[in-house]
């Protein structure tokens, strides 16, 4: 019996592991310390965490899953290059399920929570008039926590992993085709879609939502590339 719960014990040890990693990887994917394309190697996953190859391993495969890694074949794991038609589909999904998240939120969101919320616009406010590429990192941060946040109000967990995947996959999306250096998450939007949850005006809400998100893609270009040759690629 010891012995089954000691391996019972290292086996939640090593998942518990795993999920940190992929936390932390995830993390620095969102704030784009982690840009698309960048090498993911056992090795040095191991090595910057302290553990073993076989659980960096299994944190870049769960890492995977989500759509945030891509392993290949003989070349090891990379941070995911989103093609143009896979983030079109990231931002239909989030038009298909903000709204009903926003809903959900709605029925359950209590005044500390439209507190939280609020706090959190200050937060984002006070970065976007800060310089640095730190500054910037914690401000892509708080614009996505407010929907991660609206997530957590609505009180449905699977839905909340849910769009933990969505909103890392818009940062990767963004890091690889936004145009503008204004901010990824209209901050003024999140404040009207807090008002309008306020005052009960559901349906204004999710419209507000969904411009929102339509916003946020406008701002990306997502046009097909043609790849050139080495000669051309170099023409003047």
């Amino acid at each position: 019996m010891k012995s089954a719960a000691k391996a019972q014990q290292a086996e939640d040890s090593a998942e518990t592991g795993a999920q940190q990693i992929r936390d932390a990887i995830r993390e620095a994917i969102v704030e784009r310390r982690l840009s698309p394309g960048t090498k993911l190697s056992e090795s040095d996953v191991g090595n910057l965490f302290n553990v073993s190859r076989t659980l960096a391993r299994a944190a870049l495969q769960a890492l995977s899953y989500e759509g945030l890694v891509s392993v290949e074949k003989n070349r090891g794991a990379f941070v995911a290059y989103p093609s143009p038609e896979e983030a079109r589909q990231i931002f239909s999904a989030r038009r298909l399920v903000e709204p009903g998240i926003l809903r959900e939120a709605a029925a359950r969101i209590t005044p500390d929570d439209i507190s939280h919320l609020r706090q959190l616009l200050l937060e984002e406010g006070r970065l976007m008039s800060e310089r640095g590429q730190t500054a910037r990192r914690a401000e892509i941060k708080a614009s996505g926590d407010f929907h991660l946040m609206l997530a957590a109000i609505s009180g449905n967990s699977i839905m909340q992993r849910f769009m933990e995947e969505l909103v890392a996959r818009s940062s990767l999306v963004i890091a690889l085709y936004g145009q503008s250096t204004a901010s990824s998450c209209g901050h003024s939007e999140h404040g009207d879609i807090i008002s309008a949850i306020e005052a009960n005006e559901l349906d204004r809400a999710c419209q507000l939502m969904l411009h929102h998100i339509t916003h946020i893609e406008a701002d990306l270009d997502l046009r097909e590339r043609k790849s050139l040759g080495l000669k051309e690629a170099f023409e003047l």
